[in-house]
């Protein structure tokens, strides 16, 4: 996991991949909310008013063990788009953006409760390494979701069109009580997944320090499908499992 060095190791850059953590287009043709949003939803094209609704705040998005989806990894200030998938079978799970012959290739994944990510391809990088953070789990990914904020309602612009929950997470540092203290957001996430299962994950904006390799820092992943059903997970040869 969406999702070396400071770039996606962190568990931040999980929250946001995925966190690895998935979506209409990118800002052009984003989402646009809904009649019955909460009160001040904010698209990443702009923000928007929206009226508040009086039903309650739903629940906050949670993958599940088993699924299988493809999509579109979206890196809009290099003008990059490249084939994604993101599977879990078991509790473990995997993204994949691009391959050998794209500009961008990378995996990271949640493997037996270690989190890794292995850039093959990026503009730029140098460093091939793959980074393994012990200790982390689909369920402290699900934990972190769970602190969520609820932005709104909202439809995703798309063929077809998809009525979505929009969700904010973020890490901000260092964390202090309300009041005139300096503050860094480390990682930001939207995350948008089906307004009738919070286990169906359609889009997703990661924002933050786990893009360092990106000039921008924010990258889009967009799924067309999201099955629930077991998908394939597998732990590169490159990637060795903590002793």
């Amino acid at each position: 996991m969406g999702w070396n060095g400071v770039r996606r190791t962190a568990a931040p850059a999980a929250l946001g991949a995925v966190v690895a953590l998935v979506l209409a287009a990118p800002p052009s043709a984003g989402a646009e909310p809904r009649a019955g949003a909460g009160a001040g939803a904010v698209t990443v094209a702009a923000a928007s008013a929206v009226r508040q609704d009086a039903s309650p705040t739903p629940p906050p998005p949670r993958l599940p063990r088993d699924f299988r989806g493809r999509g579109k990894y979206i890196v809009r200030d290099l003008d990059i788009t490249v084939p994604f998938t993101w599977e879990g079978r078991n509790g473990d799970s995997q993204m994949t953006a691009g391959g050998p012959q794209y500009p961008i290739w990378f995996t990271n994944l949640i493997h037996r409760g270690t989190l890794y990510t292995l850039t093959y391809k990026w503009p730029g990088l140098n460093e091939h390494a793959c980074s393994a953070i012990p200790g982390f789990s689909l369920e402290d990914l699900n934990r972190g979701f769970e602190g969520a904020r609820f932005v709104g309602r909202e439809t995703l612009r798309r063929t077809p069109q998809r009525h979505v929950n929009h969700w904010r997470v973020g890490v901000v540092l260092p964390q202090l009580p309300p009041g005139n203290y300096p503050r860094l957001p480390l990682a930001l996430g939207d995350i948008y997944v089906d307004e009738n299962d919070r286990g169906t994950f359609w889009q997703v904006l990661q924002f933050g320090v786990q893009n360092l390799y990106d000039p921008e820092m924010d990258e889009w992943l967009v799924m067309d499908t999201f099955e629930h059903r077991p998908g394939t997970v597998t732990l590169p040869a490159r990637c060795e499992p903590p002793h």
